[in-house]
């Protein structure tokens, strides 16, 4: 099986028991879906959209080889004249969307997708899949990033993020946001990314002593040699490697850091410091790690430890605080029809859509409107992009370092308060009076046929 093709199988069975029944009902008109996220989790002020790429690349490639249609066929659910259908179905519609890297807020389309609805419909779960995951990440590594005041973040998730996919996924999306790198390899050969890596606990304890696995190390790495000190008492281990360092010197080499992976780090920092500094070795660095994520990197940042830069792990890897986003992808118009969802706590607006942000004169974002997408509101910025037309990307996609540059350069002039890691300030996200209206038209009209 191909496995690209077999791609077109990673949805919910009821996009296909609904396409087909769109298919015997002859529902072949022109819908759109719009995907957004409908509310911040606790201690989140913006979201950054990660995975727009994986969603243009299987669009593109869309399409049921000849062993996915005889998985279906055998479910004995779907009548030939639809797998049939399905054997030529091709991904033919547009999608207009945030450029990766986007800061977006609650409510906002992150992407709009526009074609025949069988193919809008089938393909929502792999969207949202790939959306929910990537912008979630990309969100929590932001806010790391942001509260390690300036200090270098590497990925360290991968053993612990759920599943291959998501590790690959999370390196990436937290690169998108600021990390400096990634101890996942094959993420750094995919993504280009920089790899970073130290030594584990398991090889310290493998040798007779401390000092000895420390030897073993800087021979094998001499000018790239991280010690990980904490194995037994993170004092004792720092003086160890103070005379692994004097060795190392003497061979006209240099200890390039330590990590510290456990303890009061910031107390512990300190003492590492000064160990170092009081022998000269003012260049070694200290590296910390151990269940990491922005409320430790905060309180480090506030008590001043002297850390050179932090490996983040699990919390980041999986959004410990917040590990799901209420992101829904819902029908705002079908047939030139607009639509919308009434259901309690899960209202949706109905009509195609645009974004339009707001800069004062310093360039500081201070409000978005949302709006029809055949608007125009002077002085703002339209943020939704045309990235595909008849199923095909309309030019070509930017690099991953030009999406992190993108985000760097769009969150400094996001105001702090709306980056704040507790309780921050809400930005302001207004709607467009037209769309009011059509919104308040389209109630009017649901209510009267119902």
């Amino acid at each position: 099986m191909d496995n690209r093709k077999a791609m077109a199988l990673m949805t919910d069975l009821y996009q296909l028991t609904m396409a087909q029944s769109y298919f015997q009902s002859g529902k072949f008109a022109p819908a759109t879906f719009s995907l957004f996220i409908r509310a911040y989790p606790a201690h989140r002020g913006f979201f950054v959209a990660a995975g727009m790429h994986d969603v243009l690349r299987f669009l593109e490639e869309f399409a049921f080889d000849s062993a996915a249609l005889d998985y279906l066929h055998a479910q004995r659910l779907f009548g030939d004249d639809f797998l049939d259908f399905l054997k030529r179905l091709r991904f033919t519609g547009d999608v207009r969307a945030l450029p990766e890297g986007s800061l977006v807020f609650k409510d906002e389309p992150i992407l709009e997708v526009t074609g025949p609805i069988i193919e809008a419909q089938i393909v929502e779960t792999f969207i949202i899949n790939q959306i929910n995951l990537q912008t979630l990440i990309a969100t929590k590594a932001a806010r790391c990033v942001h509260s390690a005041a300036g200090r270098p973040l590497v990925d360290f998730s991968l053993r612990r993020t759920h599943g291959i996919d998501a590790g690959l996924k999370v390196a990436r999306s937290s690169y998108l946001a600021g990390f400096s790198g990634t101890s996942n390899v094959l993420a750094g050969k995919l993504y280009g990314l920089p790899i970073v890596g130290t030594m584990a606990h398991s090889f310290v304890s493998s040798f007779e002593s401390e000092i000895d696995a420390f030897r073993a190390f800087v021979a094998s790495f001499p000018e790239n040699s991280i010690l990980l000190i904490d194995t037994y008492d993170t004092v004792e281990g720092a003086r160890k490697a103070v005379q692994v360092a004097r060795e190392m010197a003497a061979r006209g080499q240099r200890l390039r850091g330590v990590r510290i992976d456990s303890g009061d780090l910031a107390t512990l920092a300190h003492s590492v410091r000064r160990i170092f500094d009081d022998a000269g070795f003012h260049e070694v660095k200290i590296i910390g790690s151990g269940g990491l994520d922005e409320y430790d990197l905060e309180k480090l940042a506030k008590a001043g430890a002297p850390y050179d830069s932090y490996g983040v792990g699990t919390k980041m890897g999986v959004s410990g605080d917040a590990p799901w986003f209420d992101i829904a992808y819902k029908l705002v118009e079908y047939d030139n029809r607009s639509v919308l969802k009434l259901s309690t706590g899960k209202v949706s607006s109905p009509g195609r859509k645009q974004v339009f942000r707001f800069a004062d004169g310093r360039g500081r974002f201070v409000r978005d409107v949302i709006a029809l997408a055949d608007e125009e509101l002077a002085d703002a910025q339209a943020l939704l992009k045309q990235v595909m037309e008849q199923g095909r990307v309309t030019q070509p996609l930017p690099s991953l370092k030009e999406i992190r540059e993108g985000f760097l350069s769009e969150f400094e002039r996001l105001d702090e308060s709306i980056k704040a890691i507790r309780d921050p300030a809400t930005y302001p996200v207004e709607v467009s009076f037209r769309l009011r209206q059509l919104q308040e038209t389209v109630e009017r009209r649901i209510a009267q046929a119902h």
